[in-house]
């Protein structure tokens, strides 16, 4: 048996060690016994066909995979000890309950819990409670773990007044554990902040500002399988989402939700769900994305959409039936056609209804003669040729890539309909130096793409979701927000990022603004200030460009405190390369993994430079492994991502990379902030102003 952690507690703590590890040895015989019962599962004779025996078959699956006992994840993190039975009346000399808390509910053959979820209502204590307010818990017990082995627990007795309230050294070693490999979840250390934000109810759409290590990324996760356990039915219909803004972020968090037993969540960028439209074979310079993502372009698209729309039609509708004419006149049509544009409905939907509409006024006319049409005759004028000849007149079927691609092509169209909306400038930035032939031929970019996803919405509605969490928001246009928006109209959003970090032209100006975008003015505006990643050192330093990047914005208070974190070292030029790879070879010697942040610019040279030196080194979204713990990072790559130690190369070539001084001190603040243990910032120029 390894020597009892310093942090046990101190009685009968070789006799305590082994009452938990074979607690933990039952619970993981358990949980097998769980996964071979589902694996024996006979679904032949309960099924009444051969689509149900696929679906139950695939729920068996799921639920075979989310049984998995992985060997280096702690089936259990903590232990509650209730004074009281959980729910019951408090009662003289009544025994309280003790609940292992864990990353998934584990239960013996009789059906007795062995570990509660962490999401289920009596765990939350774990999170919640303290000396001043223990919830009724007379011992909160935290564990330690090397790999999957437990060697360690620490105590509080909340509702004992003799012992003081203490830092949790556990809890503290599981914040600063070395990362290797993708991110992992944070279950066993949600903060109380975090825990309110994390069982937010699904109703309601949250946006959480935070700083650098506050672990927003982590918290919107969470929410999104705490919401998935307590509306598991509904979400299961209605599907989640999960918004990054790049493939190697996506790459980095895709661990974090399996890792708590939830396997059907999707991924996607916002690219990815406009995609749908086209490719990006083009690009655009700064000012006519900045335009193009304007949400005064949805204006411009609606009325170049309506225009298609005759509303005072000069012809009447004749339908011939047999031997008899139905005639609905020029007037008629004007009030069926004012009364759908009154409605607001979806183009398309209007489109549909119009020949309905035509329909219904001539069997309002067959019954004024004495006839009684239904239902049957009513579809049947409502494809006679004459009225989809009307419909074609007056309501035409509008394709959104040729409605796009004339608005960037056609400067008269548009003029037309950007009169007012925006200025002859603007107008003349966004439009192609070179109009393409055809929709086929068409090189759109991305802003462009989230123009079409614009005007397909305009047209179809989109499908929405149960939920979406938005991460890294700030880097969003008004158009990028409103295409994630109609992803969760009837649905509700956990939205995630920090003002300071807006790396785009367009980035976002504030959280209410942003909000309105998405469609959801009414979401409730969180702050998370406390730092549980970065050191104090290296946090209080990058935000010396507070003042500039994002003014008013509170600076993060991390809790970590790391000697010599930070250190910031100045070489000639010509040895600037050289210098880099020493430091990386120098962070290299601590256990953990190390991120070179360096200007896109600068990538080629550093990437020869550290060959040359037989350094073999990851790209961003590529797994840190224990042989491979160097990643070579651009700057443009590097938000979201954290590494133990970060060396920074050049920072002034960071800021000088980007289009204006803003965006790049911005972009500086990001890579100064990769840190958890340990930072060395190297550079030849002037370091900008603004640290200084």
């Amino acid at each position: 048996m390894p020597a009892p952690d310093p942090a046990t507690s101190p009685s009968d703590t070789p006799d305590a060690l082994s009452r938990e590890r074979a607690h933990l040895t039952a619970s993981r015989a358990a949980l097998r016994a769980m996964r071979e019962d589902a694996e024996a599962l006979d679904i032949r004779d309960v099924t009444a066909n051969w689509v149900n025996a696929v679906v139950l078959g695939a729920q068996i699956e799921e639920r075979i995979k989310s049984l998995a006992d992985l060997s280096h994840t702690p089936l259990f993190f903590g232990r509650l000890d209730y004074l009281h039975v959980v729910g019951a009346a408090e009662a003289e000399g009544a025994e309280g309950e003790r609940f292992y808390i864990g990353r998934r509910h584990v239960h013996d053959a009789d059906g007795d819990p062995m570990v509660i979820d962490w999401r289920a209502p009596v765990s939350q204590p774990f999170y919640r409670a303290s000396k001043k307010d223990p919830l009724d818990v007379g011992l909160r017990r935290r564990f330690g773990y090397t790999g999957g082995e437990l060697t360690a627990y620490e105590d509080e007795h909340l509702s004992d007044p003799a012992e003081a309230e203490q830092t949790s050294k556990l809890l503290q070693a599981e914040i600063e554990r070395p990362r290797v490999g993708p991110m992992r979840d944070i279950v066993a250390t949600i903060q109380p902040e975090q825990d309110e934000i994390v069982r937010s109810g699904l109703s309601g759409s949250v946006c959480v500002q935070g700083g650098p290590g506050t672990g927003k990324t982590a918290v919107g996760l969470h929410r999104v399988a705490y919401l998935l356990y307590a509306h598991r039915d509904r979400l299961a219909r209605t599907g989640t989402l999960v918004i990054g803004p790049n493939k190697s972020f996506l790459h980095y968090i895709e661990q974090v939700l399996p890792a708590l037993g939830e396997l059907e969540v999707k991924q996607a960028t916002v690219d990815d769900l406009v995609a749908v439209h086209g490719e990006v074979r083009g690009a655009d310079d700064a000012d006519a994305a900045v335009i193009k993502g304007d949400a005064r372009m949805a204006e411009v698209l609606r009325g170049a959409l309506r225009s298609h729309v005759t509303p005072a039609p000069a012809e009447p509708v004749v339908v011939v039936r047999g031997s008899r004419r139905w005639r609905v006149p020029a007037y008629e049509l004007e009030e069926i056609v004012g009364e759908l544009l009154a409605r607001d409905i979806r183009y398309g939907a209007a489109h549909d209804a119009l020949p309905q509409r035509i329909a219904h006024a001539v069997l309002v006319r067959m019954e004024q003669a004495g006839e009684a049409p239904d239902d049957r005759v009513q579809d049947a004028v409502a494809r006679n040729t004459a009225v989809k000849a009307a419909v074609k007149a007056i309501w035409p079927a509008v394709d959104p890539a040729k409605l796009v691609l004339r608005l960037l092509s056609d400067a008269e169209f548009l003029a037309e309909h950007a009169e007012g909306v925006l200025s002859a400038e603007e107008q003349k930035r966004i439009l192609w130096a070179k109009p393409a032939r055809s929709v086929k031929s068409a090189k759109w970019s991305a802003a462009d793409l989230v123009l079409l996803d614009e005007a397909a919405d305009l047209i179809s509605r989109t499908h929405s979701l149960g939920h979406v969490v938005l991460d890294e928001a700030q880097d969003l246009s008004p158009m990028q927000y409103r295409a994630v928006g109609r992803r969760c109209t009837t649905g509700s959003a956990t939205v995630l990022g920090d003002l300071a970090q807006g790396t785009t032209p367009w980035a976002t100006a504030s959280w209410a603004e942003a909000l309105r975008h998405l469609g959801k003015p009414e979401a409730a505006v969180e702050e998370l200030t406390a730092g549980f990643r970065v050191p104090r050192d290296v946090i209080a330093y990058a935000s010396r460009l507070l003042p500039v990047i994002s003014p008013g914005l509170a600076p993060v208070s991390s809790v970590r405190e790391s000697a010599g974190a930070l250190a910031v070292r100045e070489v000639a030029a010509a040895d600037l390369s050289g210098a880099v790879v020493e430091a990386c070879a120098e962070a290299l010697r601590n256990e953990g993994s190390t991120g070179l942040i360096a200007a896109d610019a600068r990538i080629g040279e550093l990437a020869a430079a550290l060959t040359a030196a037989g350094h073999a080194y990851l790209s961003p979204g590529e797994e840190t492994t224990a042989e491979s713990r160097l990643t070579l990072v651009p700057a443009s790559l590097a938000k979201g991502l954290e590494y133990d130690y970060v060396v920074l190369d050049e920072p002034a070539a960071v800021v000088s990379g980007e289009p204006d001084e803003r965006t790049g001190l911005r972009r500086l603040y990001v890579a100064l902030t990769r840190a958890v243990s340990g930072l060395a910032v190297v550079h030849a120029a002037p370091l900008p102003t603004a640290l200084t």
